[in-house]
């Protein structure tokens, strides 16, 4: 009996029945014949009341319901989510989903409403975008049943607290692999870039047999010798590619929703599926004023798993970062010359130059790319129309910040530094076009 008052609610129509008898009691003050028909009424609704309770909990499991939910959930993106429910009873039934969502979401007015005939299975879904990485705990997928008079409902609860895990962006990691593989990568804004020279490392120089491309005869080595001779080579060699993330509060910046760190991870995450389809070693280093984690750069199968969960794990820290101890760091971990993409921010020309004695030491040793960001409001303001003196200054100080950000560019430049200044929505394609370009020329 108590699972019956626990499961039972009154639906809305109930109250409309009782607006309109409530209606004959006040109207037959001055009609009095209306009287015992407002009694009439009211025992009409009594007797459907207890039916409609009878028709509903008559059945155990009137309807069966499922939320199917995958393991991990992609950040950034939208990620559908099925749903698949089936009447029981033996007439048709309206049925009202409310799906608890994880608080992350904010969102507590989901509903979906639907007409079920007997036996009838229906499924539909729908999809949620989360911001954040972490876990995401869904609570009960409650159904609320009600017969077509519509006078009480009965709630079912099925799957409570289940857990997904938000990772980095897989789904933009797979659609770049596809366009890569599929050679459709100006759909997205990325280049073909012509390949340079040779794909291959020279190895020796050897005497020259029948069906040796004549194309390798090193001639000044004929001369020497007096016979032919050819260059041998041998398959490049994959290269170590390390994607550096700065966890300072410069990173704890939002766009769309997102933080800089959230944008940078899901990059490094496509990029390193990139790197590896090309036979190159990815690895992952993030510091602040220590460094976090470490993952040596290798080609191995598991290896983008490995990349991927620690992704997962790393956050901003509310610290400035030191730049220093990142280069000590990889002068004694980083032996072998490698392409270095290191994700930060600098806002203004001075927070460059703090930095720039360490980036200058690293970039002697390594392939040094600094990747940072600019700032899409600024656009807003630059391309507002001046009405106004104080629009107009809004307007002077955010081309300034635009022009420091340009002017950050042409000083890497002037000290052999390679920068990329992006939008944070074109970070992915804007890093990986690079790498493109240092393959194709030869650079790494």
């Amino acid at each position: 009996m108590m699972n019956i008052f626990k499961s039972l609610y009154i639906h809305q129509r109930f109250f409309v029945y009782l607006t309109i008898i409530a209606a004959t009691f006040l109207v037959s003050f001055w009609l009095p014949i209306l009287y015992s028909a407002a009694w009439f009424l009211v025992t009409i609704l009594v007797v459907l009341f207890f039916g409609d309770i009878y028709m509903l909990f008559n059945v155990n499991k009137g309807v069966s319901a499922r939320r199917i939910l995958t393991e991990k959930f992609s950040n950034s993106d939208d990620n559908p989510i099925p749903i698949t429910i089936k009447n029981n009873y033996k007439f048709t039934i309206e049925a009202k989903l409310i799906d608890e969502l994880p608080v992350q979401f904010q969102k507590r007015d989901f509903e979906q409403i639907i007409q079920l005939k007997s036996a009838e299975n229906y499924n539909f879904e729908y999809s949620v975008k989360p911001v954040e990485r972490g876990e995401y705990h869904f609570g009960n997928l409650n159904v609320f049943i009600s017969t077509p008079l519509r006078i009480v409902a009965r709630r079912f609860k099925f799957q409570e607290n289940e857990m997904v895990a938000v990772y980095p962006s897989y789904i933009q990691m797979k659609k770049y692999e596809f366009l890569a593989m599929s050679n459709r990568l100006t759909e997205f804004g990325l280049k073909k870039i012509r390949k340079i020279g040779h794909t291959l490392e020279f190895e020796q120089i050897k005497n020259y047999i029948a069906g040796d491309d004549v194309r390798t005869i090193n001639w000044k080595a004929t001369a020497k010798r007096n016979q032919l001779m050819v260059n041998q080579y041998q398959d490049e060699k994959s290269q170590p590619i390390y994607s550096i993330i700065d966890l300072g509060r410069v990173m704890k910046m939002p766009f769309e929703e997102l933080k800089l760190l959230d944008y940078a991870i899901n990059s490094t995450l496509a990029f390193s599926n990139i790197a590896l389809r090309k036979n190159d070693k990815a690895g992952l280093l993030t510091f602040a004023k220590k460094v976090d984690t470490i993952v040596a750069a290798s080609n191995k199968k598991t290896h983008l798993n490995t990349i991927n969960e620690a992704l997962y794990n790393i956050n901003t820290q509310y610290t400035d970062s030191d730049f220093g101890y990142l280069y000590a760091l990889i002068k004694r971990k980083i032996t072998q010359r490698s392409l270095l993409i290191l994700y930060t921010n600098f806002e203004h020309i001075s927070a460059l130059k703090r930095q720039l004695p360490f980036l200058q030491a690293i970039s002697k040793f390594h392939l040094l790319v600094v990747v940072f960001f600019e700032n899409t409001e600024l656009d807003n303001l630059i391309n507002e129309n001046a009405e106004d003196l104080q629009t107009i200054y809004h307007k002077t100080i955010a081309e300034k910040f635009a022009y420091e950000k340009r002017l950050i560019v042409k000083e890497l430049e002037s000290k052999g530094i390679y920068g990329i200044l992006t939008k944070p929505q074109h970070l992915t394609v804007n890093v990986i076009n690079k790498y493109l370009e240092f393959k194709a020329k030869g650079f790494i």
